[in-house]
């Protein structure tokens, strides 16, 4: 008999979940505060739910892949009723990116409920997500991972167990918007450093996506930025966010962060000036300002 499992959040990540999981046959309940993501879902074979409350009801398993902590809280613990309508020994997976700390606050809420918690943050943006190859960075009990396997297998080409204690996922998924955040920085610094001094944009990026300059988020933001295409696939507003859970974890166990202080600033201006919906490659507009110089593909 398929598990039934249920997805909050129908955005660019959790739709691509939800749809993987429905190719994969379980049975899916989907929930959005828009209508119309869940009426996508229901045409790629889920099922409506009108309210978190009903997508948890009666789920083995349910996916949170909503924007931040606070509406994690909102729909597990608050108006949404998340926690109290899944049947006792069912599943969080928590794949939203929020501060490890947090994290394991939530699994011991959950556990006080008789609930269990997978800490499962994802990697790999919409594309990856809609092909069913995210990357997973999961912690929690191995018998969570027995549970979950079918499901982790549906959504990903790469599940990394990071141990059995909630957090450490958390964690690692930190590493990664630290690297992946200071990377796009230079990335908008490089472009502007390179065309300020008359190289082409174009040949410029032909030429590092070759050498040991290049980094994955050079390579695919770079398109964007030669492109002049900043239709949102992963926003600014995204960074300030995850960037600020960094620091956070930073200032929590001492540690000095500056590379990522400096993004997270960077990535505070670009949205303090409108750009916090556009995509993330848009970065490259402040180094663009700065120097007086203009980007247009």
């Amino acid at each position: 008999m398929s598990q039934t499992v249920g997805v909050i959040g129908l955005g660019a990540m959790g739709m691509g979940m939800a749809q993987s999981l429905v190719r994969a046959d379980f049975v899916v309940k989907g929930y959005d505060i828009a209508p119309a993501a869940v009426q996508v879902l229901v045409d790629a074979g889920g099922y409506a739910a009108a309210t978190v409350a009903e997508a948890a009801t009666g789920a083995d398993v349910l996916i949170v892949m909503v924007v931040n902590a606070a509406q994690t809280e909102d729909v597990l613990f608050g108006n949404g009723g998340g926690a109290a309508a899944l049947p006792k020994g069912s599943v969080v997976m928590l794949s939203c990116t929020v501060a490890p700390t947090f994290a394991r606050q939530t699994a011991e809420r959950l556990a006080g409920m008789g609930l269990a918690m997978l800490d499962a943050p994802v990697s790999g943006g919409p594309i990856r997500s809609a092909e069913g190859a995210l990357s997973v960075m999961a912690s929690g009990d191995p018998a969570l991972f027995a549970k979950c396997d079918a499901i982790l297998d549906a959504v990903s080409a790469n599940v990394y167990r990071m141990g059995d204690t909630p957090g450490l996922g958390s964690v690692m998924k930190s590493i990664n918007q630290l690297l992946a955040g200071v990377h796009l920085a230079a990335m908008g610094e490089a472009f502007v450093f390179g065309v300020k001094q008359g190289i082409d944009a174009r040949q410029m990026y032909d030429v590092i996506c070759a050498s040991a300059g290049g980094s994955w988020m050079f390579q695919n933001r770079g398109e964007h930025i030669l492109d002049d295409d900043y239709t949102p696939r992963s926003a600014i507003d995204i960074w300030g966010k995850d960037l600020g859970i960094v620091l956070e974890a930073g200032k929590e166990n001492k540690l000095a962060l500056p590379l990522a202080a400096v993004a997270h600033q960077l990535f505070l201006a670009a949205s303090a000036q409108g750009m916090g919906r556009m995509d993330d490659a848009a970065i490259v507009k402040i180094y663009a300002q700065l120097a007086g110089v203009e980007m247009t593909g």
